[in-house]
């Protein structure tokens, strides 16, 4: 859905208007390793140095379908799928590997101004139905701390999906400013109301003992500006923050989860072709803050998290 949404507002610029292909497919793809691990914003130095740092590697995969119906209405679904890897240190011990598809997105996007407007610019607001379809227990074989070895459910961090029905509401807007440069922002909020899951977590802290689904947010915003002498090419520069709140904004907040989020420096570039369009973002994080969920508060303790550097993301568009 994320990969996604960083495309549409583009390719209604681009189209302004005028359905000559009300088909639009896009691939996207999003590599993010992490491995350093914070409480708040204050960073775990010590387990690089000794070698004790968790580490996650994602490859997600999203393929969207948009159908145009007419110059203001748009139709929309998103197939995520996730191949995850996770090397966890402590019991249950185990490297975990987790391929499948995750939660299924069906939505509408709606232009407030019809387009082609005066300006050049517009904004579009959608909303969108979060299903189930993911695997929220992927489970792999792994070690006690008595040295047994068991069948374990993966940690949340890599499981394909969370096991709950949300909906998503989200806006694009874009408009052109001087010097053939054009200002963009694109905000995606996902509300999930159910509470957990009831996917154990295999953690003993009272309140963690199952999965909490989470509500999860991405707000992006910046410029981009057409490259002199390539045509099809703009550069792109911006900030990008992410995550995933403390206290979800419908229903309750219990079971286990990493509340915090990420802000980022987000350089990328896009390049329009015909009916194809390419585009490459590679955020580079600049404030990392795991923030005390509910059961920290109630435990009084402060829980960590791994966070990424940097994640590369792109996707390919094709009008039909």
């Amino acid at each position: 859905m994320i990969g996604a949404l960083c495309s549409r507002a583009e390719e209604r610029a681009a189209q302004q208007g005028h359905i000559l292909h009300p088909w639009t497919i896009t691939a996207g793809y999003r590599f993010q390793p992490s491995s350093r691990h914070f409480v708040g914003t204050h960073e775990q130095t010590q387990r690089e140095v000794a070698h004790n740092q968790i580490q996650n590697i994602y490859h997600l995969f999203d393929v969207a379908v948009d159908y145009q119906l007419s110059p203001r209405w748009t139709v929309s679904g998103s197939l995520p799928i996730l191949l995850a890897y996770r090397n966890q240190l402590y019991a249950p011990k185990g490297k975990y590997e987790v391929a499948g598809i995750g939660d299924i997105s069906v939505g509408m996007h709606a232009a407030i101004f019809r387009p082609p407007t005066e300006s050049g610019g517009n904004i579009v607001v959608g909303m969108s139905l979060k299903l189930p379809t993911g695997r929220d227990n992927s489970q792999q074989p792994a070690v006690t701390s008595t040295g047994a070895t068991i069948l374990a459910v993966a940690d949340q961090s890599i499981q394909a999906g969370d096991g709950g029905v949300g909906f998503a509401l989200d806006l694009q807007a874009y408009h052109p400013a001087p010097f053939r440069t054009m200002v963009y922002f694109s905000g995606t909020y996902l509300f999930n109301p159910l509470d957990t899951n009831g996917v154990p977590t295999f953690r003993r802290a009272a309140g963690e003992q199952v999965m909490s689904v989470s509500d999860q947010y991405l707000y992006r915003g910046g410029i981009s500006h057409a490259a002199p002498r390539i045509r099809g090419l703009t550069a792109t520069i911006g900030g990008r923050m992410e995550g995933v709140p403390v206290h979800d904004a419908f229903g309750k907040s219990n079971g286990f989860r990493r509340p915090g989020y990420a802000i980022s420096v987000d350089p990328g570039f896009l390049y329009s072709r015909g009916k194809y369009l390419f585009s490459c973002n590679i955020p580079w994080a600049v404030e990392r803050n795991r923030r005390r969920s509910v059961a920290d508060y109630k435990n009084g303790t402060r829980g960590d998290a791994a966070f990424a550097d940097y994640a590369l993301t792109f996707s390919l568009s094709r009008r039909f």
